[in-house]
């Protein structure tokens, strides 16, 4: 750069500094008087060139006008993050503040009765928030938060985590495809045994069209031993669906299934319109209690659940409802307090507990579907049904639901009730009333009772998750049993018929330094005493000085009582022993584990390392090798898992006394759209389409592998729909000669979106220009913008400014003030030779 550039720089951040340190000491001793920065002072080095206006960084905010992404908090209660406008205005006092530019409808999504103030509409485009007594607007500049004061009263009731309709975003239209190619390749190392290979293909295309979705799921494999192979190819499902915002539903057509809240899920091929309860915000989801009380004053509201502060805020006078309370995954009974102005508390008590059936409320979760029965077996008869069910949240705690299934060889009702007690737990029952139609036997009638329980026990810390009994008598099939009954084959068999079904998960937390111990049970009876099924497991699990370890033991019995079976007595108990190691002390990023099993075939030990690599950590690698005394004897392998930016690979070898084998695959996803093809990592079913044309490698934040190709583009392949979600370029990969003005976006997809996050990186060159204008340097402070408006700069001491992303030639346009004489254009063209990457320097003449 040269040493008297060195100087220039060194001299210029030091007067940059004193301006700074000048400006602070002036701006935090306005207490006692107004103290006054005389800008005459930079006008050292450029006298008769005019003073820079300044006042914004003296007397104002400390930022100039424009678009900034905030977080707003109203009331100090965290509400949104946007993109708000903000404009220079002066308070009473005189002093330039930024106020934020809200529209009416802006408002409205915040939660402020814009109807109860029709002051708020002023004529111009931004409303005016003094029209609301008392309101106010604060925007803290360093921290980029926006603070609004809003009276209680002119807020209405807006759930906590409520997004707009108009804030979804359907997305582009775009093809997908989502593959996964694996293989392997065994060499026989036994007499006898032939050499082996297997491939496996799973490929999911799909077409977004507007709010629709088409979506296909295929597979094929292929294997080969000796001289024989065989193949298969299959269609697993085929659909279209698109959500309907405004029932916060949506519609399938196609192949697909009935969801399982009442009945048992049904494979089926036709349409299905059912509500999604992802669309609601997380305040709305799952299942929480109506809290209503009286205030008497402007209280506040605290909510305790097991200890815990789980929700508080401040309500008006009167009677108030909270309905927005976040479902904490837990029982426990809510302790109310309501805190008055005069210091009096009032305290009530809210019973709380649930199980999966429970709704909110007057929040209603419905669906209806009509088509065919669909089977992986071709012989099974394709018989039309219509299948329908209705969940309801009542007062009091009470969830009323039930069902239709109507087929031509199958009729069920069903009706059920679900009640928080609260202390008592959460309880539901429900009664399915069917008769069917076997094939080449008399129509059977019979019921089925179902009780599930849930129950937290928080002294003991206990959580009993759920406990469910089922019983079926003798007459009672379901509609998949019926329907599968009716092949065109003759060897029909009559389905087996379930009895009752019992099931239970108990967890125990045994405190901070004893670990947790979890419980299951599941067993089933049925009626024809053929076969009686048990499954009994128990974990526990702990850590020590970051070691982590598990114990789990599984007892499973399928019992048959044919008693000329010969494996009539399939029963098996195994104990498990896993151990891991963290070695961050000799190995970044690696573990040691040990892993031991027995079963009544024998033991199997093992003993391996893992750990990742590379920057990013995208490089998962393992090392293992066991033994075991079921007959494979000693083993090893070793794996490799690569995540980059155009997929994801992996591979890996292995052995044992009786196979050598080499395993490989590859798995990622394809998106065709109006700018190209574009290649990613395996796709999620939401996903969003990074556009950064010129920053081509750069990484996603927070994003594992994730970079852009060589265009600029890339995908970010699991977005959650119906939320917010930042994308974020990691402005520390960008190219040496490109910045960015605004690295992360908001997007808030719906289900099934490719929604697209647009960045405007500036690459060119890096330049230290020197600025003047009639014969005298610019002045300290003046703004400098680039022809496409994209950025702007400062000019430092002696007319020199910093300047990046510049085109080749072009033209800067230079303000210091508000007189015509303030401003000026300067053209300027680079060498031919300016090394790239590098500050080149140059000088240019301001007219």
């Amino acid at each position: 750069m040269g040493i008297n550039n060195f100087k220039r720089l060194l001299a210029h951040g030091s007067r940059l500094l004193v301006f700074l340190i000048v400006v602070t000491a002036c701006s935090g001793s306005r207490a006692w008087a107004e103290d006054y920065f005389n800008p005459a002072l930079l006008d050292i080095d450029t006298p008769g060139q005019g003073k820079t206006d300044l006042s914004i960084y003296e007397k104002g905010p400390g930022q100039a006008p424009g678009k900034y992404r905030v977080t707003i908090f109203i009331n100090n209660k965290q509400t949104d993050n946007r993109e708000v406008e903000f404009h220079l205005q002066h308070n009473s006092a005189g002093h330039a503040t930024l106020q934020p530019c809200f529209t009416l409808h802006d408002l409205k999504s915040l939660g402020i009765r814009i109807k109860k103030y029709p002051g708020l509409n002023g004529g111009a485009r931004c409303a005016r928030l003094d029209a609301i007594p008392g309101a106010s607007a604060t925007f803290r500049v360093s921290q980029q938060q926006l603070l609004l004061s809003i009276p209680q009263s002119a807020l209405g009731q807006i759930p906590r985590g409520y997004i707009a309709p108009e804030e979804f975003d359907e997305g582009i239209n775009a093809g997908l495809l989502n593959y996964s190619v694996t293989g392997s390749n065994s060499r026989a190392r036994q007499a006898g045994m032939s050499d082996t290979s297997n491939q496996y293909v799973n490929l999911r295309p799909g077409l977004n069209v507007g709010a629709w979705r088409v979506r296909n799921y295929s597979t094929f494999s292929r294997s080969q031993s000796g001289g024989n192979s065989q193949s298969d190819f299959s269609s697993v499902y085929t659909y279209a669906r698109r959500d309907i915002i405004a029932m916060k539903s949506e519609v399938t057509v196609g192949q697909s299934s009935t969801p399982a809240d009442v009945f048992d899920s049904v494979p089926w091929t036709g349409a299905q319109l059912a509500s999604d309860d992802d669309m609601l915000p997380d305040s709305e989801k799952g299942y929480a209690p109506i809290i209503r009380g009286i205030a008497h004053s402007n209280a506040q509201v605290v909510v305790r659940q097991n200890g815990y502060i789980i929700y508080q805020n401040t309500v008006a006078p009167g009677a108030f409802e909270i309905n927005d309370l976040y479902p904490t995954g837990s029982s426990g009974d809510l302790n109310v307090t309501v805190k008055e102005t005069d210091g009096s508390e009032q305290h009530f008590v809210v019973p709380y507990a649930s199980v999966p059936v429970l709704q909110r409320e007057k929040h209603l979760r419905y669906h209806i579907a009509a088509g065919r029965y669909r089977s992986y077996d071709s012989s099974v008869e394709k018989a039309p049904f219509i299948q329908s069910s209705a969940i309801y949240g009542l007062p009091y705690n009470f969830t009323l639901y039930g069902g239709i299934q109507q087929s031509k060889h199958y009729h069920s009702q069903a009706a059920g009730v679900g009640k928080n007690f609260g202390g008592l737990g959460a309880f539901s029952v429900d009664v399915t009333r069917a008769k069917a139609l076997i094939k080449q036997r008399a129509s059977s009638t019979g019921r089925s009772w179902r009780i599930r329980y849930s129950k937290d026990f928080a002294s003991t810390g206990t959580n009993f998750s759920l406990a469910g009994y089922r019983y079926n008598s003798k007459g009672f099939y379901t509609l998949e049993d019926t329907l599968d009954s009716w092949t065109s084959n003759d060897d029909w068999s009559t389905p087996q018929q379930k009895r009752a079904r019992t099931e239970a998960t108990i967890d125990q937390n045994l405190g901070a330094k004893w670990g947790t111990l979890t419980l299951s049970l599941v067993q089933e009876r049925y009626w024809s005493q053929q076969q009686n099924m048990t499954s009994v497991s128990m974990s526990y699990n702990n850590s020590w000085h970051g070691i982590s370890y598990s114990l789990s033991y599984s007892l499973n019995q399928n019992t048959s009582n044919h008693q000329d079976d010969d494996n009539s007595d399939d029963n098996d108990r195994l104990i498990s022993l896993n151990v891991s190691v963290p070695l961050d002390r000799w190995m970044h990023n690696s573990w040691a584990s040990y892993n031991l099993n027995n079963s009544k075939d024998g033991t199997t030990q093992n003993i391996g390392l893992t750990g990742t690599a590379l920057e990013g950590n995208n490089l998962n690698w393992n090392i293992q090798e066991g033994f075991s005394t079921t007959g494979s004897g000693s083993s090893g392998n070793a794996n490799i898992d690569y995540k980059g930016t155009y997929g994801e690979f992996s591979g890996g070898f292995s052995q044992d006394k009786y196979q050598r084998s080499v395993n490989y695959g590859v798995q990622g996803g394809v998106v065709v759209h109006g700018n190209g093809i574009t290649l990613s990592q395996p796709l999620g079913e939401t996903i969003a389409l990074v556009k950064a044309p010129g920053a081509s490698g750069t990484r996603i934040a927070n994003q594992t592998g994730v970079k852009t190709d060589f265009r600029g583009y890339t995908v970010v392949p699991y977005v959650n729909a119906w939320r917010h979600t930042t994308i974020a370029l990691d402005t520390e990969s960008l190219p040496d000669d490109t910045d960015v003005s605004q690295a992360a976006q908001v997007v808030t997809p719906t289900r099934g979106a490719v929604v697209r996050a647009t960045f405007h990186p500036r690459s060119g060159n890096r330049v230290m220009m020197t600025l003047s204008h009639n014969g005298k340097p610019l002045p300290f402070g003046a703004t400098v913008t680039t022809s496409d408006n994209d950025s702007e700069f400062i000019v430092g001491d002696s007319g020199v400014v910093y300047l990046t992303g510049l085109t080749p030639r072009g033209q800067l346009r230079v303000i210091w003030g508000d007189a015509a004489q303030t401003r000026c254009t300067a053209r300027y063209e680079l060498p031919e030779n300016a090394p790239h990457g590098q500050i080149t320097n140059l000088s240019a003449q301001c007219r």
